[in-house]
C-alpha cells in the first residue's frame, strides 16, 4: 500500500541554473511552448528545432511542444517563408499554424519560453496569475548570445540563420533540463 501511494505522489526535481522545477512522475507529457510576437518566425522555428531534437533523442512521446504569439497579426498562417526555407536548409520542418497565447496556455504548460523581454512581459501581464513557468529562451544561453532573440521579420536572410543558431544552441540545454 505505501509503495503504491509513493508512486502516485512521487515527483522529480529539475535543478537548472535558472531555478528548480517540480515535475510529476506521470505518463502525462511535459508541455512546452515557445512564444514570440506573431508566431511566424522565431517561435515556430524553436518548436521545429525542439521537435527534431526530442525525436532524435527518442523522447518525443514524453513531450507536447507548440508555439504561439503575443499578437494576433497572423492567426492561422504558416510560418514566414524565409524561416521555412532557412529551417529546411538545416533539416527542420516548420508546419505549425500561428495562434495567440492565452491565459489557459500559461496555466496548462510546464514551461513557456519567450523569445524576448517584451514578449515575456506581455505574457506575464496577460496571464493574471503566477507565471513561474514563463522564462526567456536566452536563460539557456551563455553570455556570448544576446538577451533577446532578435526578430528577423524585417531583416535579411542572415537574420533567420542567426535565430536558428541561437535556437540550436539553446534547445539541447532546455531539453536536458526538462528530462
Amino acid at each position: 500500500m505505501s509503495g503504491e501511494f509513493a508512486r502516485k505522489v512521487s515527483i522529480f526535481l529539475i535543478v537548472s541554473p535558472i531555478g528548480v522545477m517540480l515535475v510529476p512522475n506521470s505518463p502525462k507529457p511535459f508541455r512546452l511552448m515557445f512564444v514570440c510576437l506573431g508566431n511566424i518566425c522565431r517561435s515556430p522555428a524553436a518548436q521545429a528545432v525542439m521537435q527534431a531534437l526530442v525525436q532524435g533523442r527518442k523522447v518525443a512521446d514524453r513531450f507536447e511542444i507548440d508555439s504561439a504569439g503575443t499578437a494576433s497579426y497572423h492567426l492561422g498562417k504558416l510560418p514566414d517563408s524565409r524561416m521555412i526555407e532557412a529551417g529546411a536548409k538545416r533539416g527542420f520542418k516548420l508546419t505549425s499554424l500561428a495562434k495567440a497565447i492565452t491565459a489557459e496556455h500559461v496555466a496548462n504548460r510546464e514551461l513557456i519560453l519567450a523569445m524576448d523581454r517584451e514578449n515575456l512581459n506581455n505574457i506575464r501581464r496577460m496571464s493574471n496569475q503566477d507565471s513561474h513557468n514563463v522564462r526567456l529562451l536566452s536563460d539557456y544561453l551563455d553570455e556570448t548570445w544576446p538577451r533577446d532573440v532578435p526578430d528577423p521579420y524585417y531583416g535579411s536572410d542572415a537574420g533567420f540563420a542567426y535565430v536558428l543558431d541561437m535556437l540550436e544552441a539553446a534547445c539541447p540545454k532546455i531539453l536536458d533540463d526538462c528530462l
